[in-house]
């Protein structure tokens, strides 16, 4: 798209009105004072899907009028617009209804019908098979197909923590009934402490960052702290974007002043007036919660420009993403949060040095900052006695999907075995036989059921060939084709690599190629060399970890399955039925 069809084109009044309404709102909403960053470049992504949610897709004329706007080059608008699966540049219905067909939803049969798109995890695993339906001039739906038990398995049961008032059926909605419910006497506590005692308790729990990287929380806070450069900013992940995530999602939608605890408590303790919730485009519904949620606290003098009176400010944001899996690597989620391609940055400087706008930024995922509110108010002690050892501490949601019969969220003390894990999440679906399961999401290896009783916590998996990640679980029963489940998650990492290194971006291409020729029949006796050789050539060469992510399930396929592909090869086809949700009436 030449710039200069850009600079001419103009848009629909229309168009120009959703675009100017969400800038507007951007720099002022819910009584915000206006943002306070370094450019306007960041509010690129939220003129663009607004443009998109009044008309169903962006036309030149919109997107040459939001770069006018913002003051940013045609050329590099386009790049951004081009990069995220969410936005259309060209016409399209106005109702389009996108199915998922990642793992967890192809393990329960998901199809595609006539008219709708075909989508990435939607991040409604238990729900599967899944769907989202996004309707142009009105606020966008979920839809699950089909809805399956309750919102929470443990509803209802006691001892829970992160999910307490969930369970209890707490209103999600309500600021007084979260205050009702004990909510925001962790800030207040954490204002009496002071900055240096808060970092003290979060570092002596031993809280370990629940997005998949397992880095301690207290030495990732304090080297924020530590540095001398203003502004701080503390950004939350909520790009839950891997196949099998749907915790964070629960936690926003039920219980989002939670979240909001969380990470101003964060804010207080490195000193940050500005916090970004950086969520997922397809979680429509958790980012219109926590707008809610936002607004309460602001009028409720919790967030502001004096947070419970104490004259510490604080402004939050929701920032929605586009759909980019990349985008939940930290670094990529920051290019995006600043208004450019996700593409992750070269490291060092890490972001608690050079991080949003350049400044020093906290990066925690919704899990990690939900756990805080409960460590300010019980101590650091009770925390870390709840665990495995020293390293694994504290209570972990799972998020459990596939062929088991109530899947769902759970909450556990970190470590519970798999097998008791399984149990507690109603056992097999029909009471099948435990084929394989993956511990961590999408990119954790695959174990078989002999590693059963394997504790889940981080060290353990790790020994056990796998990683516990961000204890996505997913399940798969004897039924399971696992050359068919391995070459949809290579479709997924290939069709979500950013393209930016070679490594990942011809590597991924090449595992997708194979994999779908082995499960069609065309494979060759060679194939399982040549997988090890391109997994060989894509492991630690990439910028990020998502060519390590990509090799994970295809090395463990490899190695805990030859005989599944030998199979393929010899029989010249897949030997296993495709899945069928609605068998036997089901």
């Amino acid at each position: 798209m030449p710039d200069l069809r850009l600079l001419n084109a103009e848009p629909s009044e229309a168009e120009r009105i959703a675009i100017d309404a969400a800038l507007g709102a951007a720099n002022g909403a819910n009584g915000r004072t206006a943002r306070d960053d370094r450019t306007k470049r960041h509010l690129l992504l939220p003129a663009l899907r607004a443009a998109q949610q009044r008309v169903g897709w962006v036309s030149e004329g919109a997107l040459g009028y939001a770069s006018r706007r913002l003051a940013v080059p045609p050329a590099e608008a386009y790049g951004v617009a081009s990069f995220y699966a969410l936005i259309a540049l060209e016409e399209r219905p106005p109702d389009v209804t996108h199915v998922c067909t990642d793992l967890s939803c192809m393990l329960k049969g998901a199809t595609v019908p006539e008219g709708a798109h075909p989508s990435p995890c939607l991040g409604l695993c238990e729900r599967a098979p899944a769907s989202y339906r996004t309707i142009a001039g009105a606020r966008p739906v979920e839809e699950q197909i089909p809805a399956v038990g309750p919102p929470l398995p443990q509803a209802g049961q006691p001892g829970l923590r992160l999910l307490r008032r969930i369970a209890a059926g707490v209103d999600p909605e309500s600021i007084d009934a979260y205050i009702q419910a004990g909510g925001f006497e962790s800030l207040r506590h954490a204002r009496e402490l002071g900055p240096g005692a808060v970092l003290r308790e979060v570092t002596e729990s031993r809280l370990l960052g629940r997005g998949g990287a397992a880095f301690p929380t207290g030495v990732k806070w304090a080297a924020v702290a530590q540095q001398p450069a203003l502004p701080h900013y503390i950004v939350c992940n909520a790009d839950e974007s891997e196949p099998g995530t749907f915790k964070d999602r629960l936690l926003m939608e039920n219980d989002p002043h939670q979240l909001i605890e969380g990470c101003a408590i964060c804010c207080f303790a490195v000193q940050a007036n500005t916090c970004y919730i950086y969520i997922r485009g397809e979680y429509t519904k958790s980012a219109a919660i926590l707008e809610r949620a936002l607004k309460e606290a602001y009028e409720n003098g919790l967030l502001g420009d004096s947070v419970l009176g104490s004259g510490f400010k604080l402004n939050m944001y929701i920032h929605r993403g586009a759909g980019a899996y990349i985008c939940g690597e930290e670094t990529g989620m920051l290019e995006s949060l600043e208004g450019k391609r996700g593409q992750p940055r070269v490291k060092p400087p890490f972001p608690a040095v050079v991080g949003a706008f350049g400044a020093p930024t906290v990066i925690n995922n919704v899990e990690t900052l939900c756990n805080v509110p409960h460590i300010i108010t019980r101590g650091a002690d009770w925390f870390k006695g709840i665990g495995t050892d020293e390293r694994n501490t504290g209570p972990k949601l799972y998020a459990i999907s596939g062929h088991v019969d109530r899947p769902g969220t759970y909450e556990h003390p970190i470590g519970i075995t798999f097998r008791e894990m399984l149990d507690k999440a109603g056992g097999m679906w029909k009471g099948r036989q435990l084929k394989a399961f993956i511990p961590g999401g999408a990119s954790a290896p695959i174990l078989k059921p002999d590693q059963i009783d394997l504790k889940m916590d981080f060290d353990s998996v790790a020994k056990a060939g796998s990683m516990l990640g961000s204890a996505a679980v997913i399940v798969m029963d004897e039924t399971t084709c696992m050359v068919r489940s391995v070459a949809r998650l290579s479709k997924f990492f290939n069709h979500e690599s950013c393209g930016q290194c070679t490594p990942c971006r011809e590597g991924t291409n090449w595992m997708e190629l194979v994999m779908d020729r082995l499960e069609h029949g065309q494979g060759t006796e060679r194939d399982s060399q040549l997988l090890l050789s391109i997994c060989k050539n894509i492991g630690g060469q990439s910028l990020c970890a998502l060519g390590d992510a990509a090799i994970g399930p295809v090395k463990s396929l490899v190695d805990r399955f030859p005989e599944e592909i030998e199979q393929h090869v010899r029989q010249r086809g897949c030997p296993f039925p495709q899945p069928r949700y609605f068998e036997n009436g089901a």
